[in-house]
């Protein structure tokens, strides 16, 4: 199989020839939507995320049956720096508990019928320590970038990507000081808990990174200096879906600062996407609020591996039913009053 970019040039042309949502399927389910058993509006945000989702598959009565979750795994050079308060072996430990089911992603991918695949990215080569030199690459970085855009299963109707790495809060916090501006203390939050002394080096960790790579390109490239192989995977999962129409539930702060990359290179490149939750890591609200993501739900999650998306889904089943199983005031036979 020939593959769909081989460089960085290859990738950013994808973006800037994605489809859009279909129109004429949003028109059609906006008038089913106002035609159901129910007073105008009264499943509230459930209606914008159903008709929503119906643009993207092209029709008025869409149905999930085959969600898919893609957990990416990667290490990073940085983490030698104490950026973390567990060591990077623990990635390649939850890789596996990840494939004997043992993870909490297992148990919501399973609740709300996605299949979950797992891929781990040359965890035995972490990315070169941001600090001092770009995190990849650009023959690392477009592999990364592919391996992300071939795991999507194309037969696949709504996605959710998610990610491991022990010590990837601070990449994702060293793009959005990148991005988005601000100092990098605004960025940086504790992540798998860290105490004061760590915070402090963290909030040291990005700022020279930002202070080295910041300004030197766009989004794919701070991607690139300032990310990992699984923020990359996720960026270019994220693209595969928008060419096959699939819509995208995002996960954390992690899965928004590599979803942030995207739209900071091609305006738009988020439209098939919704925030599934507004996770506890500090910073991730102002970042969806900065892409302009309204979050579907706020439970105080803060694990990662895509669980906040996952769990997303119910919401979005339960969305995507009401339009389209719901009898209309004329099927019913109910007066609209």
């Amino acid at each position: 199989m020939t593959a769909a970019f081989s460089d960085l040039a290859g990738f950013r042309s994808i973006l800037s020839t994605q489809p859009d949502n279909d129109a004429a399927a949003v028109s059609a389910a906006q008038a089913r939507n106002g035609q159901l058993t129910k007073p105008p509006g009264a499943l509230g945000q459930l209606e914008e995320l159903a008709v929503w989702y119906a643009g993207w598959r092209g029709t008025e009565r869409p149905e999930i049956t085959s969600p898919q979750v893609i957990v990416f795994a990667g290490n990073h050079g940085v983490a030698a720096q104490g950026v973390s308060a567990f060591p990077p072996e623990v990635t390649e430990q939850m890789v596996l508990n990840f494939q004997h089911g043992g993870a909490a992603i297992n148990q919501l991918a399973k609740t709300f019928g996605a299949k979950l695949d797992v891929h781990a990215l040359s965890l035995g080569t972490p990315t070169a320590d941001f600090t001092k030199a770009p995190a990849m690459n650009d023959e690392e970085f477009c592999a990364a970038l592919l391996a992300g855009w071939e795991a999507v299963d194309e037969s696949a109707d709504v996605l959710v990507t998610g990610e491991m790495g022990i010590g990837n809060t601070t990449p994702a916090a060293a793009l959005a000081t990148a991005l988005l501006g601000g100092e990098p203390e605004s960025w940086t939050g504790r992540g798998t808990g860290v105490d004061d002394v760590g915070l402090s080096n963290k909030i040291r960790v990005v700022r020279e990174g930002v202070a080295l790579h910041g300004g030197q390109g766009d989004g794919l490239e701070m991607l690139r200096r300032l990310g990992g192989r699984e923020l990359a995977g996720m960026a270019g999962a994220i693209a595969r879906a928008r060419s096959l129409r699939i819509p995208v539930l995002l996960d954390g702060f992690i899965c928004c600062a590599a979803a942030a990359c995207l739209e900071k290179t091609e305006k738009g490149a988020l439209d098939h996407c919704m925030a599934g939750h507004l996770s506890a890591e500090g910073a991730h609200g102002r970042l969806l609020e900065a892409l302009g993501k309204k979050p579907l739900l706020s439970l105080g999650l803060r694990l990662g591996e895509a669980s906040g998306g996952a769990l997303s889904l119910g919401v979005l089943k339960a969305a995507v039913a009401c339009l389209s199983d719901m009898a209309t005031f004329a099927e019913a036979g109910v007066s609209e009053g």
